[in-house]
């Protein structure tokens, strides 16, 4: 894997991360963002 391969990664990972964040911040209710935690455990976004 190239460096600019290794670059578009880790932004993508960033990305992710941002995204799972915001939407567990603006969850409407807790048990949807107890759901938003659970799949984004499940899929390893939540691991950095």
């Amino acid at each position: 894997m190239n460096i600019a391969a290794k670059i578009r990664a880790r932004r993508v990972e960033a990305r992710n991360r941002r995204a799972v964040n915001h939407a567990i911040a603006t969850a409407a209710t807790p048990a949807m963002r107890d759901e938003i935690l659970i799949m984004a455990q499940r899929q390893n976004l939540m691991s950095r």
